[in-house]
This record gives structure tokens, C-alpha cells and sequence, in this order.
């Protein structure tokens, strides 16, 4: 099974390189409910931009996975410039995801240093914002200390944890 398959069924990683006036380059435009890694095109060569390693992407696809399927909530994850307005660009991409209102974004913009999460009206009754607040600061110290693998998955976790197990 590829990287991605899973989250096809659950959450979505994408990771953009840059953005300009039209958007994130690549693959990044929306939310696509799989893993995508934007590519940038210059003379007719295609170079991926790959700010994580093989086993990190398994590993952000398993935690998406299984956060997902735990709290049964879209989780979703954006890495890259989210221009000027951070809040406002988080909240359009949120929006862009299929059921917005079961969706959680963690929108991440390490060039800006800036962590957004965006919760839908399902999940932000069950997740508070004290509780975002809280993973951020954690995936913050551990982005501080070069992890930001680690910070993710861990922010993931938190959120999940906090949202609760479905009922079925």
C-alpha cells in the first residue's frame, strides 16, 4: 500500500512549496483527502519538494489515520506559506475540505512560524479551543527543538484525544 492510501479513506496531508498569486504550487490547491507532496515545474522538469523523509510521511499517514478513525473526524494537515492573512487563508482551506463541518485542520506555515487550527461546527463542539491552544503549544516546543514530524503527530493525538472516541 502507498503512502496516501489510507488517508484517502480518513485525512490528508499536503505539503505546498510555495504559493503565488494563484495559490499553492501543485498538487496543493485544496484539500484532496490524500497525501500530496506539491511539485514545481520549471523548463519542463518536475522537482518534488520533499520537506519529509519517506518513514515521516508514514508516519503523519498513520497518526491522520488513526485520529481520524478514533474522534471520527476529518483531520487534516497543511504545510506551507499561508500568505498574509494565516487565519483567513487556514479557514478557506478548511472550507475546501469535503465535510468541512466534521473537518479539523492544522494548518502549518513553518517559513511564517505560524500554527492555525480550524474546527468545524461538530468539532469544535467537541474539541474546546483551550484544548487547540494546548496542542499548539505542545507542537510548538516540539517544533522549537527541529520535530516537526513529531509536533504534528503529537498535535494530532492531542486533538483526537480531546475530541474523544465516536459513539457508534
Amino acid at each position: 500500500m502507498a503512502v496516501g492510501e489510507s488517508a484517502a479513506r480518513s485525512g490528508a496531508l499536503v505539503v505546498a512549496d510555495r504559493v503565488d498569486s494563484a495559490g499553492p504550487v501543485g498538487s496543493a490547491v485544496t484539500l484532496s483527502g490524500r497525501t500530496s507532496v506539491a511539485r514545481r515545474v520549471r523548463a519542463g522538469t518536475t522537482t518534488a519538494v520533499l520537506p519529509f523523509s519517506p518513514v515521516q510521511l508514514a508516519r503523519l499517514d498513520e497518526a491522520l489515520t488513526l485520529s481520524s478513525r478514533s474522534a471520527g473526524l476529518a483531520f487534516s494537515v497543511y504545510v506551507g506559506d499561508l500568505g498574509d492573512e494565516t487565519r483567513h487563508e487556514a479557514e478557506r482551506l478548511h472550507a475546501s475540505t469535503p465535510a468541512p463541518g466534521d473537518a479539523v485542520l492544522i494548518a502549518l506555515s513553518p517559513g511564517q512560524r505560524v500554527v492555525e487550527v480550524v474546527t468545524g461546527r461538530e468539532a469544535i463542539r467537541r474539541i474546546p479551543d483551550r484544548a487547540c491552544k494546548l496542542a499548539v503549544m505542545s507542537m510548538v516546543a516540539s517544533f522549537k527543538e527541529g520535530d516537526l514530524t513529531g509536533g504534528l503527530v503529537g498535535g494530532l493525538r492531542m486533538l483526537s484525544d480531546q475530541a474523544g472516541a465516536i459513539h457508534r
